[in-house]
């Protein structure tokens, strides 16, 4: 059974109407017990799963803390990635590794019949585990103390809000919140947070899953179409992913917030990105900063020369190819946008940390550089394989328009208009602390808010789009 956006917006309400009168522990009580329903909604077992994982890192963590001397530390923790990654590697990469060893034995013409083994993808795998490694790494590295409280640190893991798809919170940002009283928000924090929740459903139902129909079509056939339509079709999952995830974690903040809790940002505006390093720095940051400081830090960072840095960019993107799916897709999008990467790092351009600042119209052909870079990669990542991958990009030299162009200019025209929509939304939120929209007359944010309400009501009829980043 599926967890629609209509029964999150029910256990929203009931969890919020109950959560404020209570103290500290029952909150974190209702928040953990609402997280497990949440959960396990989707698969009872999925959640027994789940509550081993905790209890058993629950406990490797005080270990880690307790034991005296580095090497006691070193083995708890490599222990605890052994266990976890190993529990990642079966439910998501087994199938695939058998699938490549059958593929590599029939080109080698071997008789092998490998096994064959039906295992469902757990909802939010790859989040929980990370959340669940950084938890022990920084303890072995002192920059936090082991939970004691079983309770607390199960509700740093399941906290419903961030389960399915992050972003992914850390435990030094997180769990000092789940400890402390919390005040309830002030009337500027509830009405950003309901904002924030309005905004992400109608990035996913009235953005993502409109321009969804046409990728849809579009991948699911390119044969015959030409380089226009299929460029249309690419753009579409590129906006398409962008209002579906960033969407996902707009409601995720924004729950949150009517909690009396801040979680991190995950998404700044990516596709005002001038280069594809700025690009990683505004896309998906919670998992970009995560392989930062958890995987690139400890291969060497910069510290290894020119060439040990893009060694270690390249690794980096593709083990987060690889966290994002078993398929040689993902692991080949991953890579690509590593060399990428080290490339732009080759050439010597200069990126400042921080929030980006505004783009002006001579930063215009560096964004549409990094935008078509960024989509054209996209297509691997949305293709079923390698081969429709790069039939994709084969049929591209069909002409501008093709033998089959379908329906090219009403698709044109959709994407389009909401390349448009997503731009100005973008532009807005990258401007706010000099626009301020919270500060806007009230006429005009009730009119904003009455056309997104309109929108998510006249859109909500048509057939629900899974949340792409549910299957990672």
């Amino acid at each position: 059974m599926s967890f629609n956006s209509l029964q999150f917006i029910l256990l929203l309400v009931l969890v919020v109407l109950t959560y404020w009168r209570l103290r500290l522990r029952g909150q974190n009580r209702l928040l953990l017990l609402a997280s497990y329903v949440f959960y396990g909604w989707w698969d009872w077992r999925f959640l027994l799963l789940l509550v081993v994982t905790t209890v058993i890192d629950f406990a490797i963590g005080i270990r880690i803390e307790e034991a005296v001397g580095e090497r006691a530390k070193r083995v708890w923790l490599v222990s605890q990635l052994v266990f976890n990654l190993g529990i990642l590697a079966f439910f998501k990469y087994a199938n695939f590794f058998i699938d490549s060893a059958q593929q590599v034995a029939d080109a080698l013409g071997l008789e092998w019949s490998a096994p064959v083994l039906r295992i469902i993808l757990p909802v939010g795998i790859s989040f929980f585990v990370f959340h669940e490694i950084s938890y022990a790494v920084d303890i072995f590295r002192g920059r936090l103390r082991a939970e004691r409280s079983l309770a607390t640190y199960a509700l740093f893991i399941a906290y419903f809000p961030l389960l399915a798809a992050g972003p992914i919170e850390r435990a030094w940002h997180l769990l000092p919140q789940l400890r402390t009283e919390r005040r309830r928000p002030n009337r500027e924090q509830v009405y950003s947070g309901i904002l924030l929740i309005i905004t992400g459903i109608f990035k996913k139902v009235v953005i993502a899953d409109t321009v969804a129909v046409v990728a849809n079509a579009v991948f699911a056939r390119p044969e015959g179409r030409g380089f226009i339509p299929l460029a249309v079709g690419a753009v579409a999952f590129a906006i398409q992913i962008y209002g579906d995830f960033s969407g996902y974690t707009d409601v995720a903040r924004g729950t949150s917030r009517l909690l009396g809790i801040e979680v991190f940002r995950n998404f700044e505006q990516p596709y005002l990105s001038t280069s594809i390093t700025q690009f990683w720095r505004t896309w998906h940051i919670s998992l970009s900063s995560w392989l930062h400081d958890y995987l690139y830090i400890p291969l060497g960072g910069n510290q290894r020369g020119r060439f040990g840095t893009y060694r270690n960019l390249f690794l980096v993107m593709l083990i987060g190819g690889l966290w994002h799916g078993a398929a040689w897709t993902f692991v080949i999008w991953g890579g690509l946008h590593g060399v990428a990467l080290a490339v732009h790092r080759a050439l010597g351009a200069y990126e400042p940390r921080g929030r980006p600042g505004v783009p002006g119209l001579r930063d215009v052909p560096k964004i549409l550089g990094t935008f078509t870079l960024v989509t054209a990669l996209w297509v691997f990542f949305r293709a079923e394989s390698l081969g429709d991958a790069f039939a994709f990009f084969r049929n591209m030299t069909n002409g501008p328009i093709g033998s089959v162009p379908g329906a090219w200019k009403a698709d044109l025209l959709t994407v389009g208009l909401f390349a448009v929509l997503v731009l100005a939304m973008d532009l807005v939120d990258r401007r706010r602390a000099v626009l301020r929209p919270l500060q806007w007359s009230p006429v005009l944010q009730g009119a904003l808010v009455g056309a997104a309400l309109v929108g998510i009501l006249v859109w909500s009829g048509t057939a629900p789009v899974p949340f792409i980043y549910f299957q990672f």
